[in-house]
């Protein structure tokens, strides 16, 4: 008979230990795998940089009459918050300003703070968010808020190496333009001219009339000299946005540094009014002192002069005889051609017959001296008095008037105190010197009779030949409007270049007269006691205004410890605006520094004294700007914002947005691997041991307790 079968079962462990120690050491064995596992895989984050402009352009409107740019970019960072929030299990957000540097900011600062950055580097900005990142936590993505008017690398756009700068990120730009197109705003851009130009030569500055919504209008563009009007054209905006080139071509006719303004009128509505001016300063030098010289017939004084201009490599020298018939024409040279001479000089020159007389032109050489041209008259017998000539009009604009016969006899010309220190006669390398060097020079064979001008500089007089209770001036010089004139009422100076020293070295009286003459006639820079030089000539918005000034004695050795005042002249308001004042050193150089003044054109006026000496005066023009570049322009740019999310893989959107829309990141990495050590168990000994010790100790348990 079969027995059944049997199929219980039962757990039997071979542990000496009780079934609660066998079950904690289970729990300790899975929970012991778990955490291996979890030590092993580490969930990380990565970065997302939110970038907000803080340029001065993010203070323009966003639409007319709304709030400003920072505000709308703080009241949607507001709106995304709980957005930001929810992204705290996968990335980090860190917010900064650029300005220009990347700095930690808030909604609530970009709400009330204003931005302050001068220039707009979108690019520098992407590159300092992409390297911050190179820890740990990588970077996911970047949102970009700004109106795209960037003016360093991307203002071309995002092409050639800008574009592979932004390739080279690796991560997705999203962008938010911030601002409206379609503020209406007129601006003076694109300026250009040479930093000098030549006096008497054509000179072209050309800028760029940027017009938002003006299309279809005439906009008069206006450019003034210090106040003078220049030139002006009218423009016509054909699109709503349009950018129009004017150029004006004009022939400064003075050496120096003058201020410029070219000037489009301010209309009520507009975004932007300080772009609407754009001053900048030009340096008006001279290649060649060009000369004109007329002379009545041929002399030994007109041979000596004619010579001695010729062989100066720095005068352009025209010289003529009024030997002329009818058919002849002088009205080329006394007409249209007469403004592209530095120099006029006539030389014992005077007729009053018809055919020969100038006497139609006149006024236009009056003119000429006037508006700034250089005259100087040499006498004789046709001129000052003597024979038939009568110039009645251009008289007017020379420092002494006829008031008799010539006198014939012989004299040495007396030095007046003015002639002692002025340019013209300081013929020596001091006052002494000076004197020395006329006192040798050979008599002169008689002079014209005059009688100087209220207002003339007698420079060197008759010893004992006297008009009016005076002594007759020699020569006389004067400014006459703009311009200078110089009379010698002689023509016998030729004598001069005859005479030597005792020493038997040549003496060159004669032609350092001349030559100073011709120097201070056209404003030679290097004769002035007194130079004022602007520190820079054009200063941008919020920019203090610096000035250095160099005083030199009348010898023109350095004046030190002269005291030096400086006035700042707005030339808009005519009227002085801040004065400072300062010492010179041993240099003779002082440098004084104003306050950052408004925007506009101003002239640096300078006067200078050591102890009781009068150093002289002397100017120089600067020009603060209205705006810097940032504020030049008051549009925005959603073509670069598009360039820049296209380029990187990113989307472009456009603020106002009701919240934050999904952008593309890069996903952070799921797992990170542990570090891990492969140890093999046999190479310590007491790896060993330990091991025969574990395993005897439980055979010698089991053998205790009877299981074995």
């Amino acid at each position: 008979m079969n027995s059944p079968s049997f199929n219980a079962w039962k757990l039997v462990s071979l542990s000496p230990l009780p079934v609660w120690a066998l079950v904690l050491l289970a729990v300790g064995l899975v929970a012991g795998i778990a955490l291996a596992a979890w030590g092993q895989v580490a969930r990380m984050k990565n970065r997302v940089a939110v970038l907000v402009d803080r340029s001065a352009s993010m203070n323009f409107p966003s639409e007319p009459g709304g709030p400003t740019r920072s505000a709308q970019v703080a009241a949607f960072l507001e709106r995304a918050a709980p957005t930001f929030a929810s992204w705290q299990d996968r990335f980090t957000v860190e917010v900064y300003g650029v300005d220009p540097e990347l700095s930690p900011v808030t909604a609530a600062q970009l709400g009330s703070e204003p931005a302050r950055a001068g220039t707009t580097d979108l690019l520098s900005a992407l590159r300092s968010a992409s390297a911050a990142g190179q820890g740990s936590r990588k970077l996911s993505g970047v949102l970009l808020f700004s109106d795209g008017a960037d003016n360093a690398e991307l203002k071309a756009g995002a092409v050639g190496r800008a574009r592979a700068a932004l390739t080279d990120l690796g991560v997705p730009v999203s962008t938010f333009l911030v601002g409206q197109e379609a503020l209406k705003d007129l601006a003076v851009e694109g300026l250009k001219v040479d930093d000098f130009a030549f006096v008497r030569n054509s000179l072209t500055v050309e800028v760029e009339i940027h017009g938002r919504g003006f299309a279809g209008q005439d906009i008069p563009v206006v450019l003034s000299q210090e106040g003078k009007t220049v030139a002006n054209k009218l423009v016509r905006m054909t699109t709503a946005d349009d950018v129009k080139p004017v150029s004006f071509t004009f022939t400064p006719d003075q050496t120096g540094r003058f201020v410029y303004t070219v000037t489009v009128p301010t209309f009520p509505d507009e975004a932007v009014s300080e772009n609407n001016s754009r001053s900048f300063t030009l340096k008006v030098i001279r290649d060649r002192v060009r000369v004109l010289l007329v002379v009545g017939r041929p002399s030994w004084d007109e041979r000596f002069l004619r010579g001695l201009l010729k062989q100066d490599a720095n005068v352009d020298l025209v010289s003529f005889y009024i030997l002329r018939t009818l058919s002849d024409d002088p009205g080329v040279i006394f007409d249209t051609k007469l403004h592209t001479f530095d120099v006029v000089i006539f030389q014992n020159f005077g007729y009053s017959d018809p055919s020969l007389s100038i006497a139609e032109y006149e006024r236009n050489l009056e003119r000429y001296i006037h508006e700034g041209g250089a005259f100087v008259m040499i006498g004789g017998d046709s001129v000052l008095g003597e024979g038939r000539a009568s110039m009645p009009t251009l008289m007017e604009a020379l420092p002494v008037e006829a008031a008799g016969p010539a006198n014939p006899e012989p004299f040495k010309p007396r030095l007046t105190p003015e002639g002692l220190r002025h340019p013209v006669t300081s013929i020596g390398t001091g006052a002494s010197s000076t004197e020395g060097t006329w006192g040798e020079l050979a008599p002169i064979p008689g002079a014209n009779l005059t009688r100087a001008r209220p207002g003339a500089t007698v420079l060197m007089d008759h010893p004992f030949v006297t008009v009016d209770g005076k002594n007759a001036p020699l020569v006389s010089v004067w400014d006459y409007g703009r311009g200078r004139a110089m009379v010698v009422a002689t023509d016998a100076t030729w004598s001069w270049a005859f005479t030597a020293h005792r020493d038997g070295s040549p003496n060159r009286a004669y032609d350092r007269f001349w030559g100073n003459a011709l120097r201070w006639l056209v404003r030679d820079p290097d004769l002035t006691t007194l130079k004022v030089t602007a520190d820079p000539p054009s200063v941008e918005p919020g920019r203090p205004v610096g000035v250095v000034v160099q005083a030199r004695m009348a010898d023109y050795q350095p004046a030190q410890d002269a005291q030096v005042r400086v006035e700042l002249f707005s030339v808009a308001t005519q009227k002085p605006v801040a004065v400072q004042t300062g010492a010179t050193g041993a240099d003779g150089v002082v440098r004084l520094e104003f306050a950052p003044p408004a925007p506009g054109p101003y002239k640096l006026l300078a006067s200078a004294k050591k102890g009781e000496t009068d150093l002289g005066k002397g100017e120089d023009a600067v020009a603060v700007r209205a705006v810097g570049p940032e504020l030049s322009d008051a549009s925005v740019r959603p073509q670069l914002m598009e360039q820049i999310a296209s380029v990187t893989e990113g989307k472009a959107y456009k603020l106002p947005l009701d919240g934050l829309p999904d952008v593309p990141l890069l996903d952070p990495p799921v797992v990170e691997v542990g570090r891990a050590k492969d140890q093999p168990l046999w190479d310590r000994w007491y790896y060993l041991v330990a091991l025969i010790a574990l395993l005897g100790a439980e055979w010698f348990a089991r053998r205790r307790f009877g299981y074995v």
